[in-house]
């Protein structure tokens, strides 16, 4: 075959792809479109995907460092952050986490086997307990202090002020949709759209 008859067969399929029908849009709101097209949507969507690997990647990096799970890891940084002088309820730890209490009881259950994290009942709610930050935590923490924060600043370091204020508070509302859409799913099939986006609200 010719280098001129190779041409002509990568034009014919060319011209096949360009002719061949658009998938539809992958959303329906029209802030999120652009000329009615979806693309940089998608790429939103892809990008979020590629962060979402890489925080995971850190928090397995962090965890590893003290000995513990990524999700542990998260767990532990909460108590120290909420505990404030009284201790953090397993409630409020799920809440900042986006998880369930059942989780973070699971979890805490572990790292309090480990002497990382220490539990008393809540003296307001018996039938609860408060959790604090084990001098063995504190000490563990501490010793990846200067690493975590050289992560996070490589990892958002790109953000400006008015840039990690934005960012934040579309995060923030993401959180909440990303809620809408697990319930969308968790609706079941078999049910109108409308009915599914009601049940989301």
């Amino acid at each position: 075959m010719s280098i001129s008859d190779a041409a002509r067969r990568d034009g014919r399929a060319k011209n096949k792809s360009a002719q061949s029908p658009a998938l539809p849009p992958t959303t329906s709101r029209r802030a999120l479109l652009a000329g009615g097209s979806d693309r940089r949507f998608r790429t939103l969507v892809h990008d979020l995907l590629t962060v979402s690997t890489r925080m995971e990647l850190v928090r397995g990096h962090l965890g590893a460092r003290m000995g513990v799970s990524g999700p542990q890891y998260s767990v532990l940084v909460a108590v120290a952050h909420l505990q404030g002088e009284r201790g953090v309820s397993v409630s409020a730890v799920a809440h900042a986490l986006h998880v369930s209490s059942a989780f973070v009881a699971s979890e805490t259950g572990r790292l309090a086997r480990r002497g990382l994290i220490a539990k008393r009942v809540n003296p307001h709610d018996r039938r609860g307990v408060l959790l604090r930050i084990a001098p063995a935590g504190r000490l563990a923490i501490g010793r990846i202090g200067e690493e975590i924060c050289a992560i996070n600043d490589l990892f958002f370091g790109a953000l400006d002020r008015n840039a990690f204020a934005a960012f934040a508070a579309s995060v923030a509302a993401l959180v909440n949709g990303s809620r809408r859409a697990i319930h969308y799913i968790e609706a079941g099939e078999g049910a109108s759209r409308a009915a599914l986006l009601a049940a989301a609200e």
